[in-house]
């Protein structure tokens, strides 16, 4: 009988062994995982809810929503995009919604009717739990802790410590450092304002990188997706600077220019009304914003002048603040890098120095931005790893 090892029961491992079983079902498929429950990632993600993938509605660009791996993506994407991922996950009993934002999650809004459908598509694997990898040899084709197999597919996720047992093979590594955090700040008068939501545009000075989206007021200092997606984005620049460096924030998302019109538009109208009963943002967040550029509270439109009009101009659309650290997005932990994409051939993601050796996940070099794009990386490559062994047999 054909064996094949699958190395990490995440996403990506579990679902390469089902469509491996469901379209071979005399294989033999076992799955060793190092902690005590088969896709505990996925039952948090999305906030307990899962967000298995996203509608691409406004990706210009693949690199916008994987910063790392997008070329292979591209090619995965054609194999088993986000329509074969909807089809795959409703046509075995589980519904979904396609949010506003793009996002498709259960109906149930529960990450863990996509767990139970996972593991029914794998019924006949053997998932043997707390059970780590400690080393493969290319043998007889493949040892695996000791045991025979023909094909081994690699599907640890993110490893920021490292994967000890492949070191024996030669294979380039790109250094693991962490994506998807959310951003320390030491501004007391900003994080009096947690919980408050805005519209805003983000960049780290000095750099090209930028993102926009939801930006979240927090007791340490920034979240919301706009965070997130910067954080992805300049996840290499940060920790090579140990996440230190200054963050301009656009307030209202718009350029600088057009945000001066606005202000000189509602100075002509309100002349004699005080500047901060105008609210053009939140009250609370105006009236922060209001001090940060050093205007009196009582001031009136007709009394700002040019020099408080380039004074607020300036804070609006370039808020400096700087990083002092970072932390993780609650349990839902990305790690850029990992195995070059370099070691892979990209239409069957099997190794070209070790036949018979395949990766997918996390494990590579891919990493996304959050809304989904990360899950819909595992189940491409693990689709495009099952086929490419079903092809070899």
């Amino acid at each position: 009988m054909t064996r094949i090892a699958i190395i990490g029961a995440g996403a990506a491992g579990c679902f390469c062994a089902a469509n491996l079983l469901e379209q071979a079902p005399g294989l033999s498929v076992t799955l060793f995982e190092a902690g005590s429950k088969a896709l505990a990632k996925v039952a948090i993600t999305g906030g307990g809810r899962c967000n298995l993938t996203n509608s691409f509605e406004g990706i210009r660009s693949l690199a916008e929503a994987y910063p790392r791996g997008e070329r292979i993506m591209k090619r995965a994407l054609k194999a088993f995009s986000q329509e074969d991922t909807c089809a795959w996950f409703q046509g075995r009993g589980v519904p979904l919604t396609l949010q506003e934002d793009h996002c498709w999650f259960p109906v149930s809004q529960d990450a863990m009717d996509i767990v139970r459908c996972l593991l029914r598509a794998c019924k006949g694997a053997d998932i043997r739990l707390n059970t780590p990898v400690r080393a493969i040899r290319e043998e007889y084709p493949w040892q695996v802790n000791g045991e025979s197999f023909d094909a081994v597919v690699v599907t640890t996720g993110g490893a920021p410590k490292g994967l000890p047992f492949l070191d024996g093979l030669g294979l380039e590594m790109v250094p693991p450092v962490p994506s998807l955090f959310t951003f320390n700040v030491p501004d007391k008068a900003l994080t009096a304002l947690m919980g408050l939501v805005v519209e805003a545009g983000i960049g780290l000075n000095g750099t090209p990188f930028r993102a926009s989206g939801p930006l979240l007021i927090t007791d340490w200092g920034f979240s919301g997706p706009a965070t997130l997606k910067l954080s992805s984005y300049a996840a290499r620049h940060l920790a090579e600077n140990g996440y230190k460096g200054t963050l301009s924030v656009n307030w209202f998302n718009a350029p600088e220019a057009e945000i001066r019109e606005r202000l000189t538009e509602t100075a002509s109208r309100n002349p004699q009304k005080q500047i901060s009963t105008t609210h053009l943002l939140q009250s609370r967040l105006w009236a922060y914003l209001l001090a940060k550029a050093g205007l009196r509270e009582d001031i009136r439109w007709a009394e700002l002048g040019s020099k408080g009009l380039n004074r607020l101009t300036a804070i609006l659309s370039a808020s400096s603040y700087p990083l002092s650290g970072k932390s993780r997005f609650r349990e839902e932990f990305v790690t850029a890098g990992g195995v070059a994409l370099s070691n892979i051939n990209p239409g069957s993601l099997e190794c070209k120095q070790h036949p018979g050796l395949y990766f997918a996940g996390e494990v590579l070099d891919i990493d996304a931005i959050t809304g989904g794009f990360n899950l819909q990386a595992a189940w491409s490559t693990g689709y495009i790893c099952a086929q490419s062994i079903l092809k070899s047999l």
